[in-house]
């Protein structure tokens, strides 16, 4: 019996080491990617009409390889997805845009929810510090869940980076979490696309203005978002009745 529990205690120690050692190659595969791909995708969001040139030599490739620029950022929770979605406007225009960014997050949101439903809360501490997973009770709203997270997926500046790695923490199923979160991004992926779409016509002004509405809903949107984290939290917080 003494034996059979070292056998379980090694076995266990065995696969942390392995849960471990494939997070850090994880870890070292998408920084590597995000210099490689992130690096020159910055260069192009500077400079659009580059970007847009770039686009248009590679066919339909430079539209494969924009789509894997987007599940990357995805993937990499640090690379920001708004320039990524503006130059997806300006060079493509609004629908190609839209249907490409939603198409790459529905491929990076694939793979960090298997990734996290493998490696456990551990793949998402690698990217997210543990106080911040800790202070999501929306995540643990039972069965309004997953209206909750529809609901702050629809608006532009949540943290949806945060949400899409704990995301595989729940009981939600693949199918159901990628068609809540690829139909809620599209309100804030359009908006970055007309923006873009509008600069590349060089209507400035109109440009300006969708930038404008966007920052606003920005705000609206942390507001909705603290104010549903907010009610949930006092909903799972510990009891002080003593009596």
């Amino acid at each position: 019996m003494k034996r059979k529990r070292e056998r379980a205690q090694l076995t266990e120690a065995h696969k942390k080491k392995i849960y471990l050692f494939a997070i850090i190659v994880a870890l070292i595969f998408i920084a590597a990617v995000g210099y490689l791909v992130g690096k020159p995708m910055v260069e192009f969001v500077r400079e659009p009409e580059r970007f847009r040139a770039w686009v248009d030599e590679r066919g339909l490739w430079g539209r494969a390889a924009f789509v894997g620029m987007m599940a990357v950022q995805i993937i990499a929770a640090m690379i920001p997805g708004e320039p990524l979605e503006i130059a997806a406007g300006y060079a493509f225009g609004t629908v190609e845009g839209t249907a490409l960014c939603l198409l790459g997050a529905l491929i990076g949101g694939a793979a960090v929810f298997l990734a996290v439903r493998r490696f456990g809360r551990r793949a998402v501490e690698a990217f997210f510090p543990p106080e911040k997973i800790d202070a999501l009770p929306l995540l643990r709203s039972g069965r309004r869940l997953e209206g909750w997270l529809f609901v702050v997926f629809l608006f532009p500046g949540t943290p949806k980076d945060l949400l899409t790695y704990c995301a595989g923490l729940t009981h939600m199923q693949l199918g159901r979490w990628l068609a809540l979160s690829v139909v809620g991004r599209i309100p804030s992926v359009i908006t970055s696309t007309i923006g873009g779409d509008a600069l590349g016509a060089g209507s400035y002004g109109f440009a300006a203005l969708v930038f404008g509405v966007t920052l606003l809903l920005c705000g609206a949107g942390l507001l909705v978002y603290r104010r549903m984290n907010g009610k949930e939290g006092k909903k799972h917080a510990p009891s002080d009745d003593r009596g």
